[in-house]
């Protein structure tokens, strides 16, 4: 098992490096600056020199997986989830950083396109597998009522992963259709977060009047 770890860990990380091999062809017609942050109108509000973006953000990315990876090695997560733990900072390396780079050439990638679909498909993911979530302080709904009941643990999690994934699917329906912005999508996280919040306090509640 240790191994398979391992290897998905090498793997993991040399995806981090990756958008590296893009960035070396391309650099002689890069600008000096590449945008690395847009605002909800997919505009460029923020900017890096373009040797950081090539050479040291995917070294950064690559930290952040090794990170993840050995910090939260003692919590009790499904081996499913530890697994999409590890590929959630590679899949932002070899798409953040190479639509950063073509979009600095002047190829007009539609960054508000790609940034909902991205979001949708990451709580698609989170939501499958929410309700194969065992107890634990570190993913899930973390209130006092879920943590000291399996049974309300066990509901909330089954409510939250069919309200995650339906929300994923539509997210990245909507996105294809122009018809959501990034502002929307973090509404729907919070709502994602409070309405399972709620519904476990209602089974907690429930509970102790029987």
């Amino acid at each position: 098992m240790k191994k398979k770890i391992d290897m998905l860990l090498i793997l993991t990380t040399s995806v981090c490096l990756l958008p590296i091999v893009l960035s070396t062809v391309l650099y002689p017609e890069l600008p000096g600056e590449i945008p690395v942050h847009f605002n909800i109108a997919g505009q460029a509000d923020n900017y890096l020199p373009k040797a950081v973006v090539c050479f040291v953000l995917p070294f950064i990315f690559a930290g952040i997986n090794l990170f993840v990876y050995f910090v939260p090695k003692k919590a009790d997560l499904p081996a499913m989830m530890k697994t999409i733990n590890m590929w959630i900072i590679p899949i932002l390396s070899v798409i953040c950083i190479p639509v950063s780079l073509f979009i600095a050439l002047g190829q007009n990638k539609p960054v508000q396109l790609i940034a909902p679909v991205l979001a949708g498909i990451l709580i698609l993911l989170f939501g499958n597998y929410l309700p194969k979530n065992r107890q634990n302080k570190v993913v899930g709904i973390r209130v006092p009522w879920t943590l000291n009941d399996a049974d309300n643990w066990n509901k909330t999690h089954r409510m939250a992963g069919f309200l995650w994934v339906t929300s994923g699917f539509v997210i990245i329906i909507l996105s294809f259709l122009q018809l959501i912005t990034m502002w929307a999508i973090w509404i729907v996280v919070l709502f994602l977060v409070v309405i399972p919040t709620v519904y476990s306090y209602i089974i907690y509640v429930t509970g102790h009047k029987n």
